[in-house]
């Protein structure tokens, strides 16, 4: 179970009460059914990659299979950004006998207006998707660029970080660029002062570069509130805090609402927890997020050693990073997405046996 697996097992059980619960006055669909049970299996990724990972072989074979992966559905990224658009939706299309939207309608801009930058999308379906995924991969590979024994040839470690960046840039998700601020800035307060440059170099980009003002418009438009789509979002948040009022301890479960003024559905995967299990569902899920975060931070000060160090920092930055977005987007706890689910509680697993392992190490290492 690991000291973690009981809060994950109570969080599990919840979230099968409250969709059963939930039946009782909306009947689910054989769609949301099957979703479902896809996200409850992702959530079953955990165990699995506590009890599989036992060595420090196996966390840096999947650390090195997360930021080559992450690198590579970011360089598709980028590849499907600069083609001609016709030839994007041509590859699109063809992966429609796997169920995967094709047509110009795949695409995606800036609040939906052609007229407006195409938004990067690679083959994550939504942007801001490929974003929240992008973080988990460049929190990932950032420290490995600064580690002493880093996990693949420096060279490599900065060409992949770079083209995870820049996909991360194109997919204009603010909330995104948020998440991997976060995630890099923890990274350079505990360990790895350098990457105050990096993120520098990049802010500087960011507000000077000519390509970069629509981009800096667009995010200063978000902070004050202007723009449609924070305007929607708030709207959003308002709905649901009404239907949580209604609901607040089990929410309304999956399958739809008991009330026809009220709707599943906001742009913050804390209060889409709360709308669907409740604010006991959210409850456990912040302290499981809690208990990670002071059982990483208890591993890591306990000293490791300096190729060590860079692994689990990197995990609990990925998360940190991945987190502070879900403030603002839904696709770690949305049905829709059950890929993303399966991507972060595959990554708080590993960051768990990463730190199991470094903990059984230690005596060894003392004697």
């Amino acid at each position: 179970l690991s000291p973690l697996g009981g809060i994950v097992l109570l969080f599990l059980g919840m979230a099968v009460f409250t969709f059963v619960m939930g039946t009782t006055h909306a009947r689910p669909t054989q769609q949301v059914m099957r979703q479902f049970m896809e996200v409850t299996l992702s959530i079953a990724l955990f165990f699995i990659a506590v009890n599989e990972i036992r060595t420090r072989d196996d966390v840096d074979w999947l650390m090195r299979v997360l930021i080559i992966g992450g690198g590579i559905c970011a360089a598709i990224a980028v590849v499907f950004y600069v083609m001609p658009e016709a030839w994007t939706v041509r590859v699109l299309d063809a992966l429609g006998r796997l169920q995967y939207p094709g047509g110009y309608g795949a695409l995606r801009y800036v609040e939906d207006d052609p007229n407006n930058p195409m938004r990067a999308i690679g083959l994550a379906v939504d942007p801001n998707v490929l974003g929240g995924m992008t973080i988990l991969a460049a929190g990932l590979t950032a420290p490995q660029l600064f580690s002493r024994v880093p996990l693949l040839p420096r060279v490599w470690v900065g060409i992949i970080l770079a083209v995870q960046m820049l996909a991360l840039y194109l997919t204009y998700s603010r909330s995104a660029l948020l998440g991997l601020g976060v995630a890099l800035g923890l990274l350079a307060l505990l360990k790895y002062r350098r990457l105050l440059v990096v993120g520098g170099i990049v802010g500087a980009l960011l507000l000077l570069l000519p390509q970069a003002q629509s981009y800096e418009a667009r995010l200063l438009a978000g902070i004050r509130g202007e723009d449609l789509a924070t305007q929607m979002r708030f709207g959003e948040y308002k709905d649901a805090l009404l239907l949580i009022g209604r609901y607040p301890w089990f929410g309304v479960g999956f399958s739809g609402t008991p009330d026809i003024d009220i709707y599943i559905g906001v742009s913050s995967v804390y209060l889409l927890m709360a709308e669907e299990m409740g604010m006991v569902g959210l409850l456990l899920f912040l302290f499981f997020v809690g208990a990670l975060f002071v059982f990483l931070w208890h591993t890591w000060r306990r000293g490791l050693p300096p190729d060590r160090e860079s692994v689990l920092l990197g995990l609990a930055g990925a998360l940190a990073g991945i987190l502070v977005a879900g403030v603002f987007d839904h696709y770690l706890f949305n049905l829709t997405y059950p890929h993303m689910s399966s991507l972060f509680w595959l990554v708080a697993g590993l960051a768990v046996a990463a730190a199991l392992v470094e903990r059984e190490a230690a005596p060894m290492q003392e004697v």
